[in-house]
């Protein structure tokens, strides 16, 4: 499987996350930040000192059957007038640092309105895509 890369934002952009990611109540801005040079693996990162970071991908790259629809209210709340513009990421989990076991959250996307710097994570209602998939098959 050939992977295209997916290009970094010419700049750090600020985004502010419209309602917390679970578990982090008091970080609302972050950044994405390329962890790679290929644009395969970014980091999501709170602009706080102490604040979290999650590693993420696109998941076009990863998964090629990955089409979720993004709820009407979600789109409105960014600012995304056409769902098509979002950009979208999974978040990694690597069990015990084994990136080999890496799985991608494919339920629960990171959807970003590049041009209104606003992101929200998405929990899909229609139960298709799994919590973790892994990141190589």
């Amino acid at each position: 499987m050939t992977l295209a890369p997916v290009a970094a934002p010419a700049s750090v952009q600020v985004l502010e996350v419209v309602e917390p990611l679970p578990g982090f109540p008091r970080h609302r801005d972050y950044v994405l930040v390329g962890a790679d040079t290929e644009g395969l693996l970014f980091w999501l990162q709170s602009v706080a000192p102490d604040g979290p970071r999650f590693l993420a991908v696109p998941p076009a790259v990863y998964f090629s059957d990955y089409a979720p629809v993004l709820p009407g209210t979600v789109c409105a709340e960014l600012g995304l007038e056409d769902p098509a513009d979002a950009q979208l990421y999974c978040l990694l989990t690597v069990p015990r640092g084994d990136v080999g076991a890496a799985t991608a959250n494919l339920r629960a996307p990171v959807v970003v309105n590049p041009v209104a710097a606003r992101a929200r994570q998405v929990v899909l209602a229609d139960g298709t895509h799994p919590i973790r998939r892994p990141l190589r098959r």
